[in-house]
């Protein structure tokens, strides 16, 4: 083991935290679990809280509403800026998901909702048949 001598004595501390997190580390990584130690009282198990709505849950339910959504609404409800408002339509309500995002411009501005499902395209599924 090589030891080197560090001149400041702000690197000597970073370099003890690091020791210090690396040997924490290590003992937690020693020491054995116990396979279903949790619940030995043989009462049932809690349920799992439900997990609230997401962001991306609460985006979705919008564009589903029967007048969609402005970027602006959008912005407001879950705090994103309007460039990744944006992103997440295209990226993931068009690409990912494969929804039928359609836009309309009105006296409000431009609405945002989900149509019918697109149909997927010919290519995509040949590609993925020969992938």
């Amino acid at each position: 083991m090589v030891v080197r001598r560090i001149a400041s004595p702000t690197a000597e501390v970073l370099v003890e935290k690091a020791k210090s997190k690396s040997s924490s580390r290590t003992k937690s990584r020693k020491t054995p679990r116990s396979v279903g130690s949790k619940n030995n009282s043989g009462a049932p198990p809690t349920p799992t809280p439900q997990r609230s709505a997401t962001k991306h849950d609460r985006v979705l339910a919008m564009l589903q509403l029967k007048g969609g959504a402005t970027i602006a609404a959008m912005v407001h409800a879950i705090g994103w800026q309007p460039h990744s408002v944006r992103a997440f339509l295209a990226g993931v309500v068009r690409r990912k998901l494969g929804l039928n995002l359609a836009s309309e411009k009105t006296k409000s501005g431009r609405v945002y909702r989900v149509a019918a499902a697109r149909p997927q395209s010919a290519s995509r599924s040949e590609t993925a048949a020969h992938g």
